[in-house]
């Protein structure tokens, strides 16, 4: 939570100089023009940011997410079940009764890491990535949650695929998901998805 308040802060402070700022789970990139910082002088300016009396949090918008579970969606959901030692209905109920928060989005353009995975389905990351996950595949590294905005190689449990695109560079904002955002999952079936499917 502090890595988002620190990002939302230094937004809000619009310092002259900073040309990008990107969060991840523990640390901030802060891309600075070297012309007009010195490093030293850049941290002070983003302490004294931290140090504002009223942390500033990203607007964060609420979305529901449909997913589909059906086993041509969800390859890896036995694997996670067996981990977890439940039933597939069990995990689906997991999976959607949680509140996701976008942490950061990295990977590929508009992939968005999800805080928020019930422990009881954390499940390592296979051990040899595939060279193919279909874009919207919903899926599962360890303690995280995150969702493949296009088709990519991936090593990610994949548990679920969602018929909403993520991601266009001719939308604006690009990314369906940013920062802050919390959202739900939801369960649909195969004529559903395809009915959806914006791919």
């Amino acid at each position: 939570m502090r890595v988002t308040e620190l990002f939302g802060a230094l937004q809000k402070a619009h310092i002259e100089g900073i040309k990008n700022l990107h969060p991840a789970y523990r640390s901030l990139l802060v891309v600075y023009d070297a012309k007009m910082w010195t490093a030293q002088r850049l941290i002070e300016k983003l302490e004294g940011a931290e140090e504002s009396p009223s942390p500033f949090l990203p607007v964060a918008g609420l979305l529901r997410l449909p997913v589909c579970f059906a086993p041509g969606f969800a390859p890896d959901l036995p694997q996670v079940c067996a981990t977890a030692g439940i039933e597939p209905e069990q995990a689906i109920q997991l999976l959607t009764a949680a509140t996701y928060r976008v942490a950061f989005l990295g990977f590929a353009p508009g992939f968005p890491y999800l805080m928020g995975l019930s422990p009881e389905l954390a499940t390592p990351r296979h051990a040899r990535p595939r060279t193919h996950i279909p874009a919207g595949s919903v899926g599962i590294a360890g303690a995280q949650t995150g969702i493949y905005p296009a088709a990519t190689p991936g090593g990610w449990q994949i548990v679920g695929r969602t018929p909403v695109r993520l991601f266009s560079p001719e939308r604006e904002p690009m990314s369906l998901l940013n920062t802050g955002d919390e959202l739900h999952l939801f369960s649909i079936d195969e004529t559903e998805f395809e009915a959806m499917s914006q791919w």
